[in-house]
């Protein structure tokens, strides 16, 4: 997302895949024609001779329907297009000279050629010229296939459509999938993207002889070591499979709820996810604000049965961030944040951030810059006020797009007009969101714009509007 304290530039397209030019013809060979030879007594023959040519007279070109040679002619275009015959001494020939004749050769009698033994030796041609044209066919069908094919699929298929994380995807591991087989339907759904990835986390994870079979439900660009990990618990999809993205309101996880389960409604789920029902067995909620459950739906695939209650849903994805929180090191973390910008945070602020983090980053390595800068600004270093200028804060409130008039209400998420933190976390942060709050870039920057495909962290007003002008 481009950076907060600026008016928002559109994301920029990517630019289309440039189709290769189509390969050109091959160039037509010129065929040699033979010098007039000085003539030599005629040859006997057992058929009856031809009338022989006069002194002078040129070598008269035979129609191609009167000569079998002409009737026969290998395909591949025209540099094989036999040239109007040449007479010939008789003389033995082997047949590379054969095939140099297709080009020019020593020159033969005009005046005492036997006719009817050259058609006849004419009807044995080498067969190298046939085999020249099907390897010329084959190379140019290779070629198609390389280069103008892929050209015309990204004319009409899109090209390198880029993908969105969080997308969900479902698919069907095959009973007995090698390692490549696998491989490749991750690669191909884009949840894995790169196969080097799956092999090495699977080689990390011992986990050749433990992947199972079936169908599962996954999210495009995951972690590679959670898709094993996943492979080896077994098939999470089916009619009971609930996926939540990272990046998601109470809100939009409750549509989501009741979408996957008959058993939910909306309203049922949204009534029952309050802070207050669950404090007393989940320490983390203490101090969350408004009794809100913001933050703490943690993202993943889960598959609770055919009925599960709001509860039952609830209670899942508080488990599992009490997992994820667990295998974080909150405390020694906010302490090198103390030390490094001055600033004081609590586990429940290292979410909130994370949040907005989640939302202005789009990689692991953006999001760290992004909490440096985040930190910087809550450290008073934007001329010594603590102001967070994000627009994600708004997003949370208009659902939407941001105006130049939501920008000056005095709403509490409006991070333009009230300093610090908002209220609560503005969705459903993912591990490396919180992973990059919890362990920022150390820089001095104060300003960053990003989109799809360009990121500019700048230290000063300046250098950042030219990041976007």
């Amino acid at each position: 997302m481009p950076s907060a304290s600026d008016p928002r530039q559109p994301n920029r397209t990517r630019q289309s895949v440039s189709r290769p030019a189509p390969s050109g013809q091959r160039p037509v060979q010129p065929t040699q024609r033979a010098a007039q030879p000085a003539a030599r007594p005629a040859q006997p023959s057992s058929r009856p001779a031809q009338p022989a040519q006069r002194p002078g007279q040129q070598p008269v070109r035979r129609p191609a329907q009167q000569s079998s040679a002409h009737a026969a002619q290998p395909a591949g275009g025209a540099r094989f297009k036999q040239q109007a015959p040449t007479q010939r001494a008789q003389v033995p020939q082997s047949h590379a000279h054969h095939v140099r004749g297709s080009h020019g050769v020593a020159p033969a009698s005009r005046s005492s050629y036997n006719t009817h033994a050259r058609r006849g030796a004419q009807k044995k041609s080498s067969p190298v010229p046939m085999i020249i044209g099907v390897v010329v066919a084959v190379i140019v069908l290779a070629a198609i296939a390389f280069f103008v094919v892929p050209a015309v699929k990204g004319l009409f298929g899109g090209g390198d459509v880029s993908v969105t994380a969080g997308q969900q995807v479902t698919v069907t591991i095959p009973e007995g999938a090698s390692g490549d087989t696998i491989a490749s339907i991750l690669s191909e759904n884009h949840i894995v993207e790169n196969p080097k990835d799956y092999y090495a986390a699977a080689k990390k994870l011992n986990a050749d002889m433990s992947l199972k079979p079936g169908t599962y439900s996954f999210t495009t660009l995951m972690d590679a070591t959670k898709v094993v990990q996943q492979l080896m618990e077994g098939p999470n999809a089916g009619s009971d499979a609930l996926t939540i993205p990272e990046g998601l309101t109470v809100d939009q996880v409750a549509d989501r709820v009741a979408k996957a389960y008959d058993s939910i409604s909306k309203e049922d789920f949204l009534n029952q996810a309050k802070a207050s029902n669950y404090v007393k067995d989940y320490s983390f909620l203490e101090g969350a604000a408004n009794d809100s459950l913001e933050g703490f739906l943690f993202p993943k695939t889960y598959s609770l049965g055919k009925d599960p209650s709001a509860d039952d849903v609830i209670r899942a994805m508080l488990d599992q961030f009490n997992a994820e929180y667990k295998s974080l090191d909150f405390a020694s973390c906010e302490a090198k944040i103390k030390e490094r910008y001055g600033v004081d945070m609590s586990d429940y602020d290292i979410v909130n951030l994370a949040s907005i983090v989640e939302r202005e980053g789009l990689n692991a390595d953006q999001r760290a810059h992004v909490a440096s800068v985040f930190y910087n600004r809550l450290a008073g270093k934007l001329d010594g006020l603590r102001y967070l200028n994000s627009d994600a804060t708004m997003m949370y409130v208009t659902g939407g797009e941001v105006t130049a008039d939501d920008l000056q209400s005095d709403n509490p998420y409006n991070t333009y007009k009230h300093e610090g933190l908002p209220p609560t976390p503005i969705c459903s942060p993912s591990l490396e969101a919180l992973k990059a709050t919890l362990e920022p870039t150390d820089s001095d920057d104060l300003y960053f714009y990003i989109t799809q495909d360009e990121e500019y962290f700048s230290k000063t007003y300046e250098e950042h509007q030219q990041s976007w002008n």
